[in-house]
């Protein structure tokens, strides 16, 4: 016990030490059996010769990657323009919930009508109402773009997401925070701008990069109106090829993208809790 107080570890921490490599051990073996079994089991099935050459064909993937790739810059640019409107209009929304004026009482209903509203309906569906409807009016170039109604149709929906994610951090703040900010003189703006605004958007952040995550695979969504974005290129390329796999190099770029980002919405969700704790 002297060596293990000199060397800085108590017993607790040897325990734990332990205890952290033997899972460790386990899953690292559990995991390697899965994907063996999965690599040696799936290539006996039946029809898998089938499902390789539809799915799987390399020589299909290495000819039509380029082009899905090109078609995923479209994607890339409608959530740069999409995501800032989103949070701004999320904001706006969360703001007006939070409205504590009774004059201010229609902007609450409103907000609450708006989140219930475009978080109700699918996205398809609004991406089909907005996307078919309103160029349907007969609107000049360039008003009838797709590209247009189709992003407006993501910024209305996600933005209803959106705001109650910042509402949520709006609320976690405690109502002392306010009668401490109003007790030194500060405004109802300003007590929302200085104090409660900071640590609310900090507080979800995690929440809104899975958001972003959610709308960059949704746009996706758009190529039922029109855009020919990377969905649609993998549709004409399947149609030309009589093969699914640029299918599968869509579901590639699209990992690509996802995957990291996902993994830093945890990280930053983990050190978050870290704080708290």
């Amino acid at each position: 016990m002297a060596d293990q107080s000199a060397a800085g570890r108590t017993r607790r921490q040897i325990y734990e030490d332990r205890l952290r490599r033997r899972s460790l051990i386990i899953a690292g073996s559990s995991t390697t059996i899965v994907v063996l079994a999965v690599l040696f089991l799936v290539p006996m099935a039946p029809g898998w010769e089938k499902v390789q050459k539809s799915f799987f064909n390399w020589d299909v993937f290495a000819k039509t990657f380029p082009g899905l790739l090109e078609a995923f810059m479209l994607d890339v640019a409608i959530f740069a323009w999409c995501a800032p409107l989103i949070a701004i209009l999320g904001l706006l929304v969360a703001l007006a919930r939070d409205v504590r004026s009774p004059a201010l009482f229609p902007l609450r209903i409103l907000g609450a009508a708006y989140t219930d509203i475009f978080r109700g309906v699918p996205v398809i569906l609004t991406v089909y109402l907005i996307g078919f409807g309103i160029p349907g009016l007969g609107l000049p170039r360039p008003w009838n773009s797709p590209y247009i109604w189709g992003s407006l149709a993501l910024i209305l929906t996600y933005s209803a997401y959106v705001a109650e994610i910042f509402r949520s951090g709006i609320e976690s703040v405690h109502q002392s925070q306010r009668s401490a900010a109003e007790s030194l003189g500060l405004s109802e703006s300003d007590t929302i701008r200085f104090v409660i605004l900071p640590q609310a958007i900090r507080r979800v952040i995690p929440a809104q990069m899975n958001m972003l995550i959610a709308l960059q695979k949704d746009v996706a969504l758009l190529s039922f109106i029109g855009p020919v974005e990377i969905f649609r290129q993998a549709g004409v390329y399947k149609s030309l090829l009589a093969n699914f796999t640029p299918y599968v190099g869509a579901a590639v770029i699209f990992l690509a993208v996802t995957i990291p980002a996902t993994r830093y919405a945890d990280y930053l969700l983990a050190k978050q809790n870290r704080e708290r704790s």
